[in-house]
């Protein structure tokens, strides 16, 4: 299982160290995943267009002849979810009515009474021999998650954490529709929080995927490891873009440095951060994601990576402490 995190985690350093990319080269990745996730994860509920008609839909706004109605908001839907994706990646903390938001976008056109509510009737799961959350506990279940969330998010691996959160939300099944694309679109919104790439999980692996699911009520061990090597594949996928298009801005073979630092050794929002403490020394973590528009768990990892380096260091009590440039730079 470890080996697998630290697979993921190289993948991850080996596209970060491609950043930044060109304007043209984001957006064309974002409409690329956007498609993607969209078609992959209505696939899995029994969709039935296919990746080409999906992305007429969702780019042309056109209906497909012969197609149910259901299948094209659902495709609508699922793409205004996907793009709320990256507002929330950049959010201090996720708060419950984040996943209400979510619900809202994706199922809208589908049943509006319904969008962003939480259900208030029993579902059953066909196919599985557990209950899911009753009704009545549907909302306490749902504060519970997201403390969980807000507890963990800083302290499990971010392979294990995208792949818990996906099962705890499912597991507790809150609205009357569309629990397991949320339970998706959650996951990927922890790897962009963490800054991780997309996950997909192609229709073509169902079978194994519901069948680690319900392993995964007495042991997630598995579905663990199914989570962990989507991640993977989607990252090789994705380097295998990057490196065939060209498309990545780079100086002297290496990621274009940014003011003073430019040892290319150096990932450019570590850069970012050395220069951000340079102006303002004494900036604690949530003062610094915030100013830089980034995650705390992700400004945490690259403050300790910093830290290990020797190149900032910490100062004063753990209340009202910061981070300090270490000698000259």
């Amino acid at each position: 299982m470890k080996a697998k995190y630290k697979i993921a985690e190289a993948n991850n350093r080996k596209l970060l160290a491609m950043r930044p990319l060109a304007p043209e080269t984001l957006k064309s990745l974002r409409d690329y995943y956007r498609v993607g996730l969209t078609y992959s994860s209505n696939a899995l509920e029994g969709n039935s267009l296919t990746e080409s008609e999906t992305k007429v839909v969702i780019e042309d706004g056109l209906t497909i002849e012969g197609k149910p109605l259901r299948d094209v908001y659902e495709a609508v839907g699922h793409a205004k979810a996907y793009d709320h994706l990256y507002k929330l990646a950049t959010h201090k903390t996720l708060e419950e009515e984040d996943i209400l938001t979510l619900h809202r976008l994706f199922y809208n056109q589908i049943d509006n009474e319904q969008a962003g509510r939480y259900r208030t009737v029993s579902v059953f799961i066909s196919g599985s021999r557990y209950a899911v959350t009753p009704p009545q506990k549907v909302a306490g279940e749902m504060k519970k998650f997201i403390a969980w969330y807000t507890k963990n998010e800083t302290k499990l691996n971010p392979v294990e954490f995208a792949a818990l959160t996906h099962k705890k939300f499912v597991f507790i099944h809150p609205f009357i529709d569309g629990n397991g694309r949320l339970a998706r679109l959650l996951m990927n919104l922890t790897l962009l929080r963490n800054e991780y790439s997309i996950a997909l999980i192609p229709a073509m692996l169902r079978n194994e995927y519901i069948a680690l699911l319900e392993i995964a009520h007495t042991d997630d061990t598995r579905f663990k490891e199914f989570i962990a090597d989507r991640i993977i594949a989607t990252q090789m996928d994705l380097l295998r873009l990057l490196a065939e298009s060209g498309g990545v801005k780079q100086v002297n073979g290496g990621v274009k440095p940014a003011g003073k630092f430019k040892n290319g050794g150096v990932n450019s929002f570590e850069i970012d951060i050395l220069e951000t403490l340079n102006k303002m020394p004494g900036l604690n973590a949530p003062a610094l994601a915030s100013s830089l528009n980034k995650s705390l768990r992700t400004t945490q990892r690259y403050l300790k990576k910093l830290c290990e380096e020797g190149k900032i260091e910490y100062r004063g009590a753990a209340k009202n402490g910061g981070y300090f440039i270490v000698g000259s730079w």
